[in-house]
């Protein structure tokens, strides 16, 4: 019996392995294709110039005035969006294991491409794209769709507290699972401010949950995961320092929704804000500078998020991105270390 299991998982191992290699030929092929449409058709990203409450980011503009003028194309996860999806659709489609995450990944990018787009059609000033309380409308509407498929058509009403055991909630957990879906697709997308930085830190979260659904015998959602490695392994060939093109919102609330939606699936809820910790870190400092301005005049970072506040002490850009990256791998071991210690896998 164990050769058999033994040879079972060394099987679903490779077949895992191959989905990734294939979204990385997958996403690398696509590149030049999008490389000529973005550089012929100019989709430069426009930064912008007022917070969520209308002040002007002096120090973010400054920060980023020369990014500004080397004219660097947006809307790059138009290619892994792509490549992920098809290579799950052909060779991975799992009713109970990989539709929603891909599901997730669409409607994700479908929030984020219009996103996009206004800001493609901007004249450069102000916001520079969608709303905030409409991207978070949109994406927590798409996470209440996701939440009630999880209770009423995969049948989940509890989830593992690590060291605990099972917590039942019963239909609380589609909200739950909203706030999830939600948290971390914002949490991904305010991340994204550095080049390389969200698709370092996403492969080492995605990494950690493509070992525990192994690890659980989710093979569908560990195929997944990889599969979004090797794509990211793609796009970050071109996104590191200097980047060629920004993966825009089409890619990062992509991904960052169906981290969450991940998350939920390998009941490693608890997990997320561990191996995801510089997600929480990044959100966190943008709702505490928000916070801080609005209800007491003053800020506590130069400028928010984080990554932000350290560039302007005077961190060159190519550290905080090597830092942050070798922090997230740590929190990554650590989230799969809690993960068999706690009874997740």
């Amino acid at each position: 019996m164990i050769d058999i299991a033994s040879e079972v998982i060394s099987d679903e191992l490779i077949k895992i392995l191959i989905l990734g290699g294939l979204g990385l030929l997958l996403a690398t092929f696509l590149t030049p294709i999008y490389t000529y449409f973005a550089y012929k058709y100019k989709f430069w990203k426009k930064q912008r110039q007022d917070d969520v409450s209308g002040a002007e980011l002096k120090v973010f503009s400054k920060l980023h005035a020369e990014k500004h003028k080397r004219n660097i194309p947006t809307m790059a996860g138009l290619i892994f969006v792509l490549a992920i999806s098809i290579v799950t659709l052909c060779l991975n489609l799992n009713q109970s294991q990989t539709w929603l995450p891909l599901a997730a990944l669409v409607c994700g990018a479908a929030v984020g491409l219009i996103d996009d787009i206004i800001n493609l059609v901007t004249d450069g000033t102000g916001r520079a794209g969608m709303r905030p309380w409409v991207k978070f409308s949109l994406i927590t509407l798409a996470g209440v769709v996701f939440g009630w498929w999880f209770y009423t058509k995969l049948g989940v009403s509890s989830i593992e507290v690590p060291f605990v055991g099972e917590w039942h909630i019963g239909a609380f957990i589609i909200p739950l699972f909203a706030f999830i879906v939600v948290a971390t697709g914002n949490a991904v997308n305010i991340t994204d401010g550095l080049d390389g930085l969200a698709g370092g830190l996403l492969m080492a979260s995605f990494g950690a949950f493509g070992v525990i659904a192994l690890l659980q015998g989710s093979f569908g959602i560990a195929g997944f995961c990889f599969t979004v490695i090797g794509t990211l392994l793609s796009y970050l060939w071109f996104n590191i320092f200097p980047a060629r093109f920004f993966m825009g919102d089409i890619g990062s609330f992509a991904l960052g929704v169906s981290l969450g939606v991940v998350a939920m699936l390998t009941d490693s809820l608890f997990l997320l804000p561990i191996i995801g910790g510089l997600f929480v870190i990044e959100a966190g400092s943008s709702l505490l500078q928000i916070i801080c301005k609005k209800f007491f005049g003053r800020r506590i970072f130069k400028s928010a998020p984080v990554h932000h506040h350290l560039e302007a002490s005077g961190w060159p850009e190519v550290k905080i991105t090597m830092r942050f990256w070798i922090i997230g791998g740590v929190l990554a071991v650590a989230g799969l270390v809690l993960a068999l210690e706690g009874g997740i896998i």
